[in-house]
């Protein structure tokens, strides 16, 4: 396996860790910005126009996150965003990196369902996303 796609992977599993943490404990850590920029670096140098949405959704949470101010509903609306994206783009994924790929999307949905209050399971969330 290539050190760049265990990086990734690496990087994934990270990012799964902290959403099924608590994010408004986490939203106040530095450490969650540098996480946010690895995943965002991580997409741009895949060089694939369909992350695209993804990069700027991850930007904006990241500046949200920064804002000082914790707005779980508007994190939720954008956790929800990422996670049906990413649940989109996850047959981009090479070799063993998609299962993470597709855990870190669950993970997304679920997050922002706990913000939200929503009333359907990630899973049904999941199947939304995958059928819009």
């Amino acid at each position: 396996m290539e050190k760049k796609e265990v990086q990734h992977q690496v990087h994934l599993e990270s990012a799964v860790k902290l959403l099924t943490g608590d994010l408004q404990e986490e939203a106040g850590k530095a450490g969650i910005d540098n996480q946010l920029q690895r995943w965002i670096e991580d997409l741009k140098t895949a060089h694939n126009a369909e992350f695209h949405k993804l990069v700027t959704d991850l930007q904006a949470l990241k500046a949200l996150l920064n804002s000082g101010t914790y707005d779980g509903d508007q994190t939720g609306r954008l956790l929800h965003s990422l996670g049906a994206e990413t649940a989109r783009v996850a047959s981009f994924a090479e070799g063993n990196t998609r299962p993470h790929v597709e855990k870190l999307s669950a993970a997304l949905v679920a997050a922002a369902s706990q913000l939200q209050g929503s009333s359907t399971t990630p899973e049904q969330d999941l199947k939304n996303a995958k059928n819009s």
